[in-house]
């Protein structure tokens, strides 16, 4: 069985009008994805990460190396059959409302009568839309034109979906739903290839992650892999008090470690951001 992703020493220059140098924006990526797998390319600003997916997604040619989508060269035309792009700002004609739009990209997809209008609802309902398909896209939030734009991106029904920093600018609801979509896209078997620059976005919904400096790729593995501390275990403890404690850092002790760190566990700020929002909406019903 073919990889749903295959990039072999992906090299990508760019020209410069500036004493006729060229840039080297993507210098000899490597990485496969499985399929079913959900996998992050992270890296700051300008590492090469939206550079990577337009090589992939057959809308830059690569100077050399391979891109392959399930075997298929992704600059043939055939490739892109198998693919559904959410770039990181879409553009969608504001005087149409969300089910117009999904009916566009539809028919551009060669989608027609029953099976369309059935598509259509069953991603409306997928995004939570359904309430708000009537509605012009001009009225609509950053988060709402985003999971628009997840929804066009998934209206062939393709294998593989490409999401490039798709929370990019949403706030942290309309970022776990668009989190929470990748999960049920995961639970389908869709393929998700993510290209983030928020690291708790990418070890919340990713199998494995590629990380990219420079165009260079620095690491690659599984989450815990990447970010497990080799010399440290942890434990966490409830219903003791200090006393106890106590005791168990002077066992440590005496065996040679060292109590690093110790105190109540904290949740993060987005989560406790979404909690405050959930128990407000459910004290608002």
């Amino acid at each position: 069985m073919a990889a749903a992703v295959e990039i072999v020493d992906l090299v990508k220059t760019f020209s410069s009008s500036f004493r006729r140098k060229t840039f080297r924006a993507v210098d000899e990526v490597s990485l496969e994805i499985e399929q079913g797998q959900v996998y992050g390319l992270i890296g700051p600003n300008g590492s090469g990460k939206s550079t990577t997916m337009k090589a992939l997604l057959g809308l830059q040619e690569p100077t050399s190396g391979v891109c392959k989508v399930f075997g298929c060269d992704s600059m043939k035309v055939d490739a892109r059959q198998f693919v559904g792009f959410l770039p990181e700002n879409p553009y969608f004609y504001k005087h149409q409302t969300a089910e117009e739009t999904l009916k566009f990209y539809g028919k551009l997809c060669g989608m027609r009568g029953k099976e369309l209008r059935g598509r259509i609802d069953e991603l409306l309902e997928l995004v939570s839309l359904e309430n708000a398909r009537k509605r012009r896209l001009g009225g609509y939030s950053k988060g709402m034109l985003q999971r628009v734009g997840l929804a066009q991106a998934l209206i062939q029904k393709p294998q593989l979906v490409v999401l490039d920093e798709p929370t990019a600018g949403v706030d942290p609801v309309g970022s776990r739903q668009i989190r929470d979509l990748i999960f049920r896209l995961k639970q389908q078997g869709t393929t998700v290839f993510l290209c983030s620059h928020l690291l708790e976005q990418v070890q919340e919904v990713c199998d494995r992650v590629g990380i990219i400096f420079n165009g260079k790729m620095v690491r690659e593995g599984t989450i815990e892999e990447l970010t497990s501390v080799q010399n440290r275990k942890e434990v966490v403890i409830e219903g003791v008090g200090r006393s106890v404690l106590d005791e168990i850092e002077e066992l440590v002790e005496s065996k040679g470690g060292a109590v690093v760190a110790s105190g109540a566990p904290h949740k993060s700020l987005e989560n406790l951001f979404i909690d405050i929002a959930k128990q407000v909406g459910e004290e608002a019903r």
